[in-house]
């Protein structure tokens, strides 16, 4: 009987220490010659055990429920102990009562440069700036977290989003382009003011509309979902009429673009069809190939 009790005890204990992200990290060195390449293999671990043994929230996570995401690194030039490059970071979430995961997030960040010796520790302080490795791979984490709330719940990721800005601000001390204020750059900087600014706040909205009321609802009802989808991308209009070229617009499409193509492959019409494709045009032009397939 004591042993069964200890066994139960022990599976309560993996479920609660079990952590947020299920992230496969990967670190790309082709581009680059030299003697010792295990210095990126070293790294590539270091990442894939910071970013998934680390608890990043107060949430209670069954490993079930942990978010299916990616950080791809390539680097492109080394210096000593000097690496520049560009990072890759993709999430999913899954779609109620079907097997598919939506893309969430699908970003590319072609600012990235470091500094890293073999076998450094990664520790994240929150109150201060040691690194842009660190900081980076945390905000990412955040947006991660951030982002995958949201679709669940209106402005369900505002802690995390908060969390994120800090990391942002802490690394602006640093003096980096990917950490400031640029307009019209789609920097880290844009990326976190833009998804926390009250009048942009619709953009979070749509989100979770997209997600919830959507997505969520297609194997139950799919053309009143479709339609709830296709009401929350119209509604994206709207935000467009606000600030032309706003990075989110980006943000959304970069993850949503192929999905919304491939959701009007098959399945029944609805009456806004036709106004969404010529909003489609209007605010999101790069993908306007990819908006001639839907008919």
């Amino acid at each position: 009987m004591r042993s069964i009790l200890l066994f139960f005890i022990f599976l309560s204990t993996i479920t609660i220490s079990s952590q947020e992200l299920n992230c496969q990290v990967t670190v790309n060195f082709d581009q680059v010659s030299g003697s010792n390449r295990q210095v990126f293999k070293t790294l590539e671990t270091s990442i894939t055990e910071f970013v998934n043994q680390k608890k990043w929230t107060d949430k209670t996570v069954k490993s079930q429920e942990r978010i299916n995401c990616a950080i791809n690194i390539i680097i492109t030039k080394r210096d000593n102990n000097t690496f520049e490059g560009s990072i890759q970071i993709q999430s999913t979430r899954p779609v109620f009562g079907t097997s598919y995961e939506t893309p969430i997030l699908n970003i590319r960040d072609n600012d990235f440069n470091f500094k890293y010796n073999e076998f450094d520790q990664l520790i994240y302080n929150p109150t201060r700036f040691d690194s842009n490795l660190i900081s980076t791979i945390v905000f990412y984490t955040y947006i991660i977290l951030g982002v995958d709330a949201d679709s669940f719940a209106l402005k369900g990721g505002e802690s995390y989003l908060k969390e994120a800005e800090n990391v942002t601000l802490q690394a602006q001390q640093s003096g980096l382009a990917a950490w400031s204020n640029q307009v019209g750059v789609q920097n880290r900087f844009q990326i976190i003011d833009n998804l926390l600014s009250p009048g942009l706040s619709q953009y979070r909205s749509v989100l979770y509309k997209y997600h919830r009321i959507g997505l969520d609802e297609l194997s139950g009802n799919a053309k009143i979902a479709k339609q709830n989808l296709e009401n929350a991308i119209i509604s994206l209009d709207r935000l467009y009429n606000k600030v032309i070229g706003n990075p989110l617009f980006r943000l959304f499409f970069d993850a949503k673009a192929d999905e919304i193509v491939n959701l009007y492959s098959d399945g029944p019409n609805t009456r806004s069809k036709q106004r969404l494709i010529a909003v489609l045009q209007k605010i999101s032009p790069n993908n306007s190939s990819k908006w001639r397939k839907i008919n």
